[in-house]
Formats: structure tokens, C-alpha cells, sequence
């Protein structure tokens, strides 16, 4: 996204409008990035938030944790979990947040009924993805920046042209914008 997703991050953060006093559960996000966002937000609104970050991969959640010790932040529960069969009780949540980890679970149809389950009547889910372009023509563009330019840049500044191939392959198996709204609509979302 060549940073780009830093500010998707904080657009998402704005939209989702947090309280204090919510109880917000923000799933597949074991670094923090949106938790912290959400805390500092309900902050600047006089009070807290209590925000769970629940995710599959224990080193995620770890540096998660590193990070949150490096802030002095306290107000963050670090949960390991699965999106699929969420280890918290129906009705509970205010807010459900995913950003950018939706396509990496197995049955994202399962993970969404989860999501319903988790939130309170009237809870407020907002997921942050990336999907396939669909305008004719920029497609073309951002397939060959994704499958052959985007893993020449993973290799050359992280070292790591894999992850940087797996990030554009699970782009293209994520479900079209349009179907993935059904998907959202019949979870009861």
C-alpha cells in the first residue's frame, strides 16, 4: 500500500467513532496498531475503552504485548484465539474491528457469524481489506504490481519476497467486494 494502510488504519479508527466506556474486541490484530488507535481516541474523549485484541498466532499477540509494554499501555487485553470460534460470550462486545486479517481466516463465513454473535444489538463491525480492483485496466496494473513488483520490493526492503507473493495471492482468493457484502449481509451484519 506504500503506507498508504497507516492512514486506512486511522480512517477506520475515526469512523468507528469509539466511546468510553465500549467494550471493543479487535480480532486478527495481535500488534496493536488498531487497538492502540482505539484506546488513544477514547482517551481524547475523556475516558477509556476497554479493548480486547484477540488473535490465532501467539507471536503476534507477543509483539502486541513488547509494544504495548514500550507505550506503558495497560488498557489492552491480549487474548489468543480463534475468529472462528471466539473464546468470549454472546452479546458482549460494543465494537467488532478486523483490519486486514479477514482473508486469512479459513471459513470467513464462520468467522462473521462469530462476529454477530460477540456483539451487542446495535454493535458496530467495521472491516478494514484489501479486495481485487475492479476497474477495467487499473486491474491489469495492480496485478502485475502485486505479483511481480510487490515481491522484488518484500525481498529487497524486509528480506522477505514470500510473504510479500502470499500477501498478493490472498488478495486474489478474497472473496469480490460484492460478495463479500452478501457474505457480511447474511451473517446478519
Amino acid at each position: 500500500s506504500a503506507g498508504v494502510h497507516r492512514i486506512w488504519k486511522d480512517a477506520m479508527v475515526e469512523w468507528l467513532n469509539p466511546r468510553p466506556g465500549w467494550k471493543v474486541l479487535d480480532v486478527a490484530g495481535g500488534t496493536g496498531d488498531i487497538a492502540f488507535r482505539i484506546v488513544e481516541m477514547a482517551r481524547s474523549r475523556g475516558g477509556e475503552a476497554a479493548v480486547t485484541v484477540c488473535d490465532i498466532n501467539q507471536q503476534m499477540l507477543g509483539e502486541g504485548v513488547r509494544r504495548a509494554g514500550e507505550k506503558g499501555e495497560r488498557a489492552i487485553e491480549w487474548v489468543c484465539g480463534n475468529a472462528e470460534s471466539l473464546p468470549f460470550p454472546d452479546s458482549h462486545f460494543d465494537a467488532y474491528t478486523i483490519a486486514f486479517g479477514i482473508r486469512n481466516v479459513t471459513h470467513i463465513d464462520q468467522a462473521l457469524r462469530e462476529a454477530r454473535r460477540v456483539l451487542k444489538p446495535g454493535g458496530r463491525f467495521l472491516c478494514l481489506e484489501f479486495s481485487k480492483v475492479e476497474v477495467p485496466g487499473l486491474d491489469t496494473l495492480y496485478d502485475a504490481y502485486s505479483f511481480k513488483l510487490l515481491p522484488k520490493i518484500g525481498a529487497y526492503v524486509a528480506q522477505d519476497e514470500a510473504s510479500y507473493r502470499y500477501l498478493a495471492e490472498s488478495i486474489r482468493r478474497f472473496p469480490p467486494q460484492a460478495k463479500f457484502a452478501a457474505m457480511i449481509r447474511e451473517a446478519g451484519l
